[in-house]
């Protein structure tokens, strides 16, 4: 067997995604609310809509799209010690990891159509095994894209409001290994080199984090990183929308296509 598809921790090939769980409309009273799971990392996502926009945007005729970032106090083996924003500053971390998804979920949007209203992501991390910043962008999508299906269903954005779907996945190499998909805590603590990659429907990329923590990777292999994560990015997409089916929100019509 190749080294790239043997088991790794849990079980998995080096190439999979682990098992992945959405509950679209967990959260009744956001316009758009999901609860994703992906393996033992646990992210509620919500969407809301707040009819105006920062004042940097006022009377532009665009919307704006944010989003904040929180990890519940048992989200980890141990308690943290004070809610980000209760007692004290957000950490530098959360910062990072909020403007990433607000970032992320920009990308997707076309925000000369959304009017000037906001739409404010919140993801709320429940229980945390990694790449709970890559749950946040593609469970922040599913909520974002439900909160737009309300909005264009009642006449207040127009079709082709959405650009495409984006979703985000990790990857990384231990010392000396293969490249391996969607990390776990116990993989990215180890990780000779981590990637988050943030990609759309077409293989466009958003963004990529990326860091050596021992010696610096070629472009080959970090090449070799980034295709794999688009494999798994589209895996993902595909996911989104047949979460999106079920919770009778049209994409295609967000899209401007023939369901428009």
């Amino acid at each position: 067997m190749p080294e790239s598809l043997k088991p790794r921790f849990g079980g998995r090939r080096a190439d999979a995604l682990r098992p992945v769980e959405i509950t679209p409309g967990f959260q009744r009273n956001a316009e758009g609310s999901v609860l994703y799971r992906a393996g033992s990392t646990v992210v509620l996502c919500t969407a809301s809509v707040d009819p105006k926009v920062p004042p940097f945007l006022e009377g532009k005729g665009k919307g704006w799209i944010t989003a904040e970032y929180q990890m519940h106090p048992r989200a980890s083996p141990a308690r943290r010690e004070a809610r980000d924003g209760r007692g004290k500053a957000p950490s530098g971390r959360t910062l990072e990891i909020q403007r990433l998804v607000g970032r992320a979920l920009r990308a997707a949007v076309s925000l000369d159509k959304l009017g000037e209203r906001t739409l404010a992501i919140d993801c709320d991390v429940l229980e945390a095994d990694g790449g709970t910043r890559t749950a946040s962008v593609t469970g922040g999508f599913i909520a974002m894209a439900m909160a737009l299906d309300k909005l264009r269903k009642a006449g207040s954005v127009p079709a082709g409001v959405l650009r495409e779907p984006v979703a985000a996945t990790s990857v990384g190499c231990l010392e000396g290994g293969e490249p391996l998909l969607d990390l776990v805590y116990v993989e990215d603590s180890k990780a000779a080199f981590d990637l988050n990659v943030v990609a759309t429907a077409s293989g466009a990329i958003v963004e990529l984090q990326g860091t050596a923590e021992a010696a610096p990777m070629s472009r080959r292999q970090v090449d070799a990183m980034v295709d794999l994560a688009l494999a798994g990015v589209r895996e993902l997409i595909g996911l989104q929308r047949e979460t999106l089916a079920r919770a009778g929100v049209d994409l295609g019509a967000l899209e401007g296509g023939a369901g428009a």
